[in-house]
C-alpha cells in the first residue's frame, strides 16, 4: 500500500522533464527525492499531488490512482505564498477550509499547530510583518493543519534559523511516529540524510541513484577520517602521501584518505608518540559526497 509510482514520465514541448521513473513509499517516514535545480524534483511532485497530469506510466496511492480528490495531502512548496497583507489568522482559516475543516475544528488545529511552532503571537498580525523564517513556519501549518496522510516537503527548513529548524525537526519527527508518509526534497544533504532511509536522486528527469542510504553507502569504499587530538598533528600527517588535510579547527581533523590501513598506521604513531586522541573515526562518503560524483 501507501504510494506507488511505475514508469512515470512527463513531457513539456518536446521536452523530458520526468523520464520513466518509478519509487515506492509502502511504509511511513521520510522518503529523499533530490537532485540539481532542473532535474525533473518539482514536476515529479505534481504529478504525485495531482496538480500536473502524467504523459505516461501509473501513479497509485494505497492501490488507487491518484488525483487531487483522492489523496488528503500537504504540500509545502519551493515558492512561499503566503498573503501580505492578510492576517495569519484568516489566512489559515482559509486554507483549512478549502480543505474541508469545519470552523470550530480549524479553530482548534490553528491553536494547536500555532502553540507547537511558536508563532500564537503572530496570529493577529498581518503576514508581511512576519521575518520570512516565522512565514515559513505558517506556510507549513497550511500544510498540516488538515492532518493529511500524504505530506510533501520542498526545502522545508529554507529560511530558518537553528532554533526553529530544530522545532520544524521535532515536529517532522512526530509526523512520522503518527503514521504519516513524507516526501522531503531538499539541497542540505545533511538533513536528508538525517531524515531519510531510502532516496532518489534526479538527473535531466532520469534516474541515476535510487535505494536504502545505507544499502547505497555501503557500496562505497572509506574515504575520511575524523581524529580530535590534543596538539596540532600536520607533521605527522605529511608524511604519508594517502592522506590529506581536509579541513582542521582546533585540533579537530578532517582528512581524506585513499587507504583505511594507512589512516590506523597514523593512529598507531600518534599513540606511539604519547599524543592523547579523544576521537578516531573512519568514515563513508557523505550523501553531498555521493550527489556530487552523480550529478556535479
Amino acid at each position: 500500500m501507501g504510494l506507488r509510482l511505475k514508469n512515470v514520465s512527463k513531457t513539456f514541448v518536446g521536452k523530458k522533464a520526468v523520464d520513466n521513473i518509478s519509487l515506492e513509499l509502502d511504509k511511513p517516514g521520510v522518503y529523499g527525492l533530490l537532485g540539481t535545480n532542473g532535474a525533473g524534483k518539482t514536476t515529479t511532485i505534481r504529478m504525485i499531488l495531482g496538480i500536473l497530469k502524467k504523459d505516461e506510466g501509473e501513479i497509485t496511492w494505497n492501490g488507487k490512482a491518484v488525483d487531487r480528490k483522492s489523496v488528503n495531502f500537504g504540500y509545502l512548496p519551493e515558492e512561499r505564498g503566503v498573503y501580505p497583507k492578510v492576517k495569519i489568522w484568516d489566512q489559515l482559516m482559509y486554507f483549512a477550509e478549502l480543505k474541508g475543516m469545519k470552523q470550530q475544528e480549524a479553530k482548534e488545529a490553528i491553536e494547536k499547530w500555532a502553540k507547537e511552532l511558536k508563532v500564537e503571537e503572530y496570529l493577529m498580525m498581518p503576514a508581511e510583518k512576519l521575518s520570512k523564517g516565522n512565514q515559513q513556519k505558517i506556510q507549513f501549518m497550511t500544510a498540516v493543519i488538515h492532518n493529511p496522510e500524504l505530506v510533501v516537503l520542498d526545502e522545508p527548513f529554507s529560511g530558518l534559523d537553528p532554533v526553529n529548524t530544530e522545532i520544524l525537526k521535532n515536529i517532522i519527527i512526530d509526523l512520522v511516529k503518527k503514521g504519516k508518509y513524507i516526501i522531503m526534497s531538499a539541497h542540505q544533504m545533511a538533513t536528508i540524510e538525517e531524515f531519510c532511509s531510502d532516496i532518489l536522486i534526479l538527473n535531466k528527469g532520469k534516474t541515476i541513484l535510487q535505494g536504502n542510504l545505507k544499502d547505497i553507502k555501503e557500496t562505497y569504499p572509506a574515504n575520511r577520517v575524523e581524529i580530535d587530538v590534543d596538539q596540532k598533528i600536520d607533521t605527522y600527517i605529511k608524511e604519508f602521501k594517502e592522506l590529506e588535510i581536509e579541513n582542521e579547527k582546533n585540533n579537530q581533523y578532517t582528512i581524506k584518505i585513499k587507504k583505511v590501513e594507512k589512516a590506523h598506521e597514523l593512529l598507531n604513531q600518534l599513540v606511539a608518540k604519547g599524543i592523547k586522541v579523544n576521537k578516531f573515526e573512519i568514515m563513508k562518503p557523505t550523501l553531498n559526497d555521493i550527489f556530487i560524483e552523480k550529478v556535479g
